[in-house]
């Protein structure tokens, strides 16, 4: 199974949050995300992310996840791998230890919304603003292209300011923090 999503930078969030009523889309209450990003210590910026695994420890009111991703079509259509941890310090030594490098911390404040197909989700992201991301679960032999295209029409339907990137948090993150 894979992961595959499109990510919009919003330039109104209450704007979005209008829209999604219209549709009869209610996001969920505000959750803390607090993840840390680790990438292998061969793997550079700007090198391609296919094929290549990434990991990440998430916590959530107390609640740790690893998961990994390998991108299959593009960095936003990956192979995922996900698990409960019961102790982010150790899970956090054994991803050194297992030849990964810690990259970036990423802050969020999610809210999402369960559709008949996959998950909407409107992120604030500590630094750089609002997105809106659409997630969609599909078996490996489903073209990552084709899903990400049919989001993206959900998405131009809404009718609001958003502009698409085809990059991971981790890597918006990085770059925002090269500029300053």
């Amino acid at each position: 199974m894979r992961e595959v999503e499109v990510k919009y930078r919003v330039q109104d969030r209450e704007a979005l949050l209008v829209a999604l009523n219209a549709c009869g889309i209610e996001p969920g209450p505000p959750v803390v995300q607090d993840d840390q990003a680790y990438a292998p210590q061969s793997w550079s910026y700007g090198d391609s992310k296919l094929g290549v695994p990434f990991v990440r420890l998430r916590t959530v009111d107390g609640r740790h996840t690893f998961t990994l991703k390998r991108p299959a079509d593009n960095a936003l259509a990956c192979d995922e791998y996900e698990t409960t941890v019961a102790d982010r310090e150790q899970m956090h030594a054994a991803i050194l230890a297992m030849g990964f490098r810690a990259t970036v911390r990423i802050a969020k404040v999610r809210r999402t919304a369960e559709l008949p197909d996959g998950v909407l989700c409107v992120d604030d992201v500590a630094g750089l603003g609002t997105f809106l991301e659409l997630e969609r679960i599909v078996g490996d032999d489903v073209p990552g292209a084709a899903v990400q295209a049919e989001l993206a029409a959900f998405v131009a339907a809404l009718g609001v300011a958003a502009s698409r990137t085809d990059e991971t948090y981790d890597s918006l993150v990085r770059a925002a923090l090269a500029a300053a």
